[in-house]
């Protein structure tokens, strides 16, 4: 990305300046062996120096101590995400970070509140793109030193000069005011969605029902009614950010905007919460969701109801997602919109023919059969299938034949069947001597 003007003269100063203190570092290193009143690394001599073209005639006199600075720690690895992270993960980074370390939740931790104003100001860098080009030019030491210059040898920006960065660093307004109005009530992230399993009939799957289904989520505290303080508080201003929101820090040139970590921006602070949510507005409990199931509906499908999940604490619940798990049937068997089912036939109903009564899923039909029908063939009954959700289609049933032979004859129907055999076998045999005569 291509910086402003006004960035890329900061960046032309910063590094002027840098090599600055570093010559004037090197030269008072030297004298100090040859002027008594070097001590300690502190170097008071009144002698000229080098000076940045922009100071003041105030700041004649310069002083330098020896003591090694502390590298400044990486913005990145201060929010946990990769030099290429795009904004979603910073983002989401920043928000785990800032609700794990926020002083509401660490009362009395100085290392906590330490360690949050530093992912703040690592995130309101990261989060600005224009900030962040510049951050990844000129690095971790040379942009805080950047920001926190207001005074000593190398600062660019003495003697009444505007500051190029401040286009970079007010960011045209709100600062940190884009985000975190609350840390714990974020309403970009809402309610949580709840996913469960609902178990359902073959037949309350393909005719439609309804079913009341009960989960644990968040639900909004009753003590309180979703206030998260005791009922009748009346909340007070907040007396680090005096009602603003914001706080403001005066470093040099800079002036740093950042939310008010006290009230999270709301301007406005309560001495109680209430004692059953902690001031969460919202507990765990059981929700119980009224759920109208389509005809048609089939295993595995997901039903989304809109706002039935797990409340919010500024009241924009999440989504429920139900999954269907519809219960095999013993006597359908589904495929779509089609249904097939199983019919036995004795064998004088295979041979000769003759009705017999067969399932559907608006009750039972008598079904003709053919003489001579055979096992595993099949007939279609039209239009007795399933109905297509949102449509007036419905699919087709298909019925399939089995010819059930019996195993226990009694010795007339032996008989009989014995007579059939000899009969059909010289029938046979005529059918083969005339072939051959014929041949």
């Amino acid at each position: 990305m291509r910086l402003p003007a006004g960035a890329r003269l900061a960046l032309l100063l910063a590094r002027r300046s840098l090599s600055s203190a570093s010559s004037s570092s090197s030269s008072s290193a030297a004298a100090a062996s040859h002027f008594p009143r070097a001590r300690a690394g502190i170097w008071s001599d009144a002698a000229p120096s080098r000076t940045s073209p922009f100071s003041s005639p105030s700041t004649a006199h310069r002083f330098f101590h020896g003591t090694r600075p502390v590298a400044a720690r990486d913005y990145y690895d201060v929010l946990g995400v990769s030099k290429n992270a795009s904004q979603a993960d910073i983002k989401k980074a920043y928000y785990g970070l800032a609700k794990k370390l926020h002083p509401d939740t660490n009362k009395g931790d100085a290392d906590a509140e330490r360690k949050f104003q530093e992912v703040q100001r690592a995130y309101e860098t990261l989060k600005d793109e224009e900030k962040r080009s510049f951050y990844d030019q000129v690095g971790p030491d040379q942009y805080e030193k950047a920001s926190a210059a207001g005074g000593g040898t190398g600062n660019p920006f003495e003697g009444g000069f505007g500051n190029p960065f401040e286009d970079i660093f007010s960011g045209g307004g709100g600062g940190m005011n884009d985000f975190f109005r609350n840390i714990f009530r974020d309403r970009e992230f809402g309610g949580r969605d709840v996913k469960v399993a609902l178990e359902i009939s073959f037949m309350e799957a393909v005719q439609g029902c309804t079913k009341t289904i009960n989960f644990q989520t968040s639900v909004t505290c009753e003590t309180c009614g979703g206030a998260g303080v005791p009922p009748g508080t009346k909340p007070e201003t907040c007396v680090t950010c005096r009602g603003s929101g914001f706080m403001f820090m005066q470093t040099g040139p800079f002036r740093m905007q950042s939310t008010c970590t006290k009230c999270g921006g709301s301007g406005k602070t309560v001495k109680d919460f209430c004692k059953t949510c902690k001031g969460n507005k919202v507990v765990p409990g059981t929700k119980s969701v009224r759920l109208d199931i389509l005809p048609g509906s089939d295993d595995e499908d997901t039903i989304k109801v809109m706002r039935s999940g797990g409340a919010d604490p500024d009241g924009r619940p999440g989504d429920l997602y139900v999954t269907l798990k519809v219960r095999e049937d013993p006597v359908f068997r589904r495929e779509k919109g089609d249904i097939h089912v199983d019919a036995v036939l004795n064998v004088t109903q295979a041979i000769l023919g003759g009705t017999v009564q067969v399932p559907t899923l608006s009750g039972d039909v008598v079904l003709k059969v053919k003489p001579g029908t055979q096992p595993g063939q099949k007939v279609v009954l039209r239009g007795k299938g399933i109905k297509t959700r949102n449509s007036s289609y419905y699919g087709d049933q298909y019925v399939h034949f089995n010819v059930n032979i019996p195993v226990n004859l009694t010795p007339r129907q032996r008989e009989l069947i014995e007579e059939f055999a000899k009969e059909e076998q010289g029938e046979e045999e005529k059918g083969a001597k005339a072939a051959s005569a014929s041949g």
